[in-house]
C-alpha cells in the first residue's frame, strides 16, 4: 500500500530530519483499513528519536497488531520547526503508518514516562485538533487513554484524559477493545462506553470521580460520583513474563535514535528497595524471564532488525539469577557476528568487570557507580546498599583492568541531608581518584591520568515511595547545595581529576510539583501551554518564568505541592490507586529512614511489602 504522505515535499525540505515523519520503516506494520474494526494511535509525547527508543511502546505495538481487527500506528511530538508549520497551515497531526489524521482514530494512547512531558501531551491533542479537555470531546473524537509510570498519579493531567490504564499493558487491552466494539455496535455512545470501561480492572476514568478540599488546600475526600464505579483501582500486572508478548520484529528507524539497538528485557521489578526509587516499588514483585527464551529472542531479533548492538534491560541486571549463562551465550553469539553488547545497570564487582572487559573496548568505555549519597549514614537513610568499601574495591579492580574514566551519580537534597553528607560527595570522588594513583603504577598510566565525572541531580519525592511524604528543597536551597559541592571538590587534593556537573534546579522543583500534584494542576498546565510552553523536558525550551506566572494566575502555590512535609494521615492525590505495595509498608520504611535503618533486599529477607498477594515472582521463591 502506498500512502500519500501527510506532508508535502516542500515542507519536508524545510524541516530538520524529515525521516521522523514519513513512516515506512523496516518492520512497520501496514494493514488494510477496510479490514480493521479498531484503529489505535500509540503516542510517545516527545521527539521521534526518544520515543522510538521506548520498549513499552514496542511491546504494545506488537501486541495490538497481533490482533486481527486492530491496527496500531505510531506518532511522536513534532519537533518545534514542524510544529510551527502545522499550526500555520492547519495540518492535522497524523500517524506514521497510514499518514491519516489522528482525529479519525478510535483511540489515542499516550505513554506518560516523565512529568516534564505533560505540556507535550497538550501539544499532541492540540495539533491533532482534539479538544484538550475530556469533557468537551464529542462522539466523533478518539478515546484518549494514558498509561506508563506517571499514570500512578494521574491527577495533575486528569482533565485531559478519558481513561488511564494503571499497570502493565499486556493484560486488559483485549477486554477494553472488545467492550469498545460492543458499545459501537449498540451505538450506546461515548459516556456509556466510559462508564462500562470504568468497571474493567486497572481502568481509571477520571470523569466519574470528584475531589473535595479542606480550607488549607489538602484533600478532604476523593470518591466515585456513581454507584458501581470502584473506590480504588489495583494495578494490572503480568506474572508470567516469559510467556507474554514481546516484539520479535521491532520497528527499525531510518535515522539514529537514542537507543539504536535490540533490547532484551530480562526481568521486571527490583529486589533492592531504594527509598527514593519509584520504579522499584511500582514494578514489584521481581519476575524473571526464562533464560532459554531470552537466548531465542536475542537471535531472532538480531536477525530481523540488522541492529549491531544488543542491550539488556532491567532495573538491576546483576540481580538476574541466570546472568552468567545469558552473557556467555551472548558473547559467543555476538562475537561471531561482530555485534556489541551493552550492559547497563550492573553492579561493579569482579564478575561484572570480567564480563565488561570481554564485551567492551576498554579504551572507549567509562564505568558508572551510583552511590546516590556522599556518606554511609545517608546511604542507610535511602537504603542504598552500596558501601564505600564496595566502591573502593570496584574502582581498584577497574583501574587495574585498564579503565581510566569513572562516572559517579549522586542526589542532592535527600531527606536528613547535612553539610557533612554534601562534603562526602567531594571526598568520595577524591578517594576514587586517589585509588587510581595507588593501584596503577606510573609506567602503566595511559595518558597519565584518571577522570572522575561527578554528577548530582536534585532529589524529587515521588508517589508510592517511602519518601512520598518528604519535603522537597526550594530552588535556592538546591543551588546552594550544588555550590557547596563544587566548593568542596575544589578543596580536594585530586580536584584536577574531578569534573563536576549538576542539573537545573527549577525544573527539578517543577517535576516534584507535577509528581505529587492534584487535579487543580490541570488548569496550570492549560495556562502554561497557552503561554507557548512545550518541550519542557528540553532545557533550551524550558521557561520557568511562564510556569511561575501560571501558578500565580491560578492562585496555586509551588511551595504547597513541593516544599512541605506531608503527615502520614493526609489523603494523597494517588491514594485511590493500589500499586501492590501497602501504605503501611511505605510508612514503616519512611520511619526506618528517619532512624537511619536499612532494610534487606527481597532475596535475603521478605520485608512484608504486600506484593506477595500477586502469588508469584520472587515472593514465592525460597530465600537465600
Amino acid at each position: 500500500m502506498n500512502n500519500q504522505l501527510a506532508l508535502s515535499d516542500d515542507i519536508l525540505m524545510k524541516i530538520e530530519k524529515p525521516a521522523r515523519y514519513i513512516g515506512n520503516e523496516v518492520n512497520a506494520v501496514m494493514k488494510d483499513k477496510s479490514k480493521v474494526n479498531v484503529r489505535f494511535a500509540m503516542c510517545f509525547p516527545d521527539v521521534y528519536e526518544i520515543g522510538m527508543s521506548h520498549l513499552g511502546i514496542q511491546i504494545l505495538y506488537d501486541m495490538f497488531n497481533s490482533m486481527e481487527d486492530v491496527w496500531c500506528e505510531r506518532l511522536y511530538s513534532p519537533w518545534v520547526d514542524l510544529d510551527a508549520i502545522m499550526r500555520k497551515e492547519q495540518i492535522p497531526l497524523f500517524a506514521l503508518e497510514s499518514q491519516d489524521p489522528i482525529k479519525d482514530f478510535d483511540f489515542l494512547g499516550i505513554t506518560i514516562q516523565y512529568e516534564m512531558c505533560y505540556t507535550n501531551i497538550l501539544q499532541i491533542l492540540d495539533l491533532a485538533q482534539i479538544p484538550l479537555l475530556a469533557k468537551e470531546r464529542g462522539e466523533d473524537c478518539p478515546i484518549v487513554i494514558g498509561g506508563g509510570p506517571c499514570a500512578y498519579n494521574p491527577e495533575p493531567i486528569a482533565d485531559f484524559f478519558d481513561i488511564f490504564y494503571i499497570g502493565e499493558g499486556e493484560t486488559q487491552y483485549q477486554t477494553l477493545l472488545n467492550l469498545y466494539k460492543e458499545c459501537k455496535a449498540m451505538e450506546v455512545g461515548r459516556v456509556e462506553f466510559l462508564r462500562r470501561a470504568a468497571r474493567i480492572p486497572g481502568m481509571y476514568v477520571p470523569s466519574f470521580y470528584e475531589t473535595t478540599y479542606h480550607e488549607d488546600g489538602t484533600i478532604k475526600a476523593f470518591r466515585p460520583t456513581e454507584k458501581g464505579i470502584p473506590v480504588s483501582i489495583t494495578k494490572e500486572i503480568v506474572m508470567d513474563v516469559t510467556n507474554t508478548y514481546y516484539p520479535m520484529k521491532p520497528v527499525v528507524p531510518y535515522i539514529k535514535v537514542t537507543q539504536d539497538r535490540v533490547v532484551l528485557e530480562i526481568q521486571r521489578g527490583c529486589i533492592r528497595g531504594c527509598r527514593f526509587c519509584q520504579a522499584g516499588q511500582l514494578y514489584r514483585p521481581v519476575r524473571e524471564r526464562d533464560v532459554d527464551t531470552l537466548k531465542q529472542y536475542a537471535v531472532e531479533m538480531l536477525n530481523k532488525t540488522g541492529h549491531e548492538e544488543i542491550s539488556l534491560s532491567s532495573l538491576s541486571s546483576s540481580d538476574y539469577s541466570k546472568l552468567p549463562e545469558l552473557i556467555d551465550f551472548l558473547i559467543e553469539e555476538c562475537s561471531r557476528k561482530h555485534i556489541n553488547i551493552s550492559l547497563p545497570s550492573l553492579r561493579i564487582d569482579a564478575f561484572s568487570l570480567d564480563v565488561m572487559s570481554k564485551v567492551q573496548d576498554v579504551k572507549k568505555s567509562s564505568l558508572t557507580f551510583a552511590p546516590e549519597a556522599g556518606s554511609q549514614r545517608l546511604r542507610n537513610v535511602i537504603n542504598k546498599g552500596l558501601t564505600e568499601e564496595v566502591i573502593s574495591q570496584g574502582s581498584a579492580l577497574a583501574f587495574e583492568g585498564g579503565w581510566t574514566r569513572v562516572k559517579l551519580y549522586f542526589m542532592l537534597g535527600l531527606p536528613t541531608e547535612t553539610e557533612e553528607d554534601i562534603r562526602g560527595i567531594a571526598e568520595l570522588s577524591n578517594k576514587i581518584a586517589a585509588t587510581f594513583f595507588d593501584v596503577v603504577p606510573k609506567e602503566k598510566r595511559v595518558n597519565g591520568k584518571v577522570q572522575i565525572v561527578t554528577s548530582t541531580s536534585f532529589f524529587v519525592p515521588k508517589p508510592f515511595t517511602p519518601f512520598q511524604w518528604a519535603a522537597q528543597c526550594t530552588k535556592e536551597e538546591f543551588l546552594d547545595k550544588a555550590y557547596q559541592t563544587k566548593k568542596a571538590i575544589t578543596e580536594q587534593l585530586n580536584q584536577k581529576s574531578i569534573k563536576y556537573n549538576w542539573h537545573e534546579a527549577d525544573a527539578s522543583v517543577l517535576e516534584g510539583v507535577l509528581a505529587r500534584g492534584d487535579r487543580r494542576l490541570s488548569q496550570v498546565l492549560l495556562k502554561v501551554y497557552e503561554k507557548g510552553c512545550f518541550y519542557d523536558a528540553w532545557s533550551e525550551y524550558f521557561d520557568n518564568e511562564k510556569w511561575m506566572e501560571a501558578f500565580e494566575e491560578c492562585g496555586l502555590s509551588v511551595a504547597f505541592y513541593a516544599n512541605r512535609e506531608r503527615s502520614v494521615e493526609e489523603i494523597l492525590p494517588w491514594d485511590f490507586i493500589d500499586c501492590g505495595v501497602t501504605k503501611e509498608f511505605l510508612i514503616r520504611e519512611w520511619q526506618k529512614a528517619q532512624r537511619e535503618e536499612i532494610s534487606e533486599n527481597c532475596k535475603l529477607k521478605c520485608q512484608g511489602c504486600g506484593a506477595n498477594r500477586f502469588g508469584g515472582g520472587i515472593c514465592t521463591e525460597p530465600r537465600n
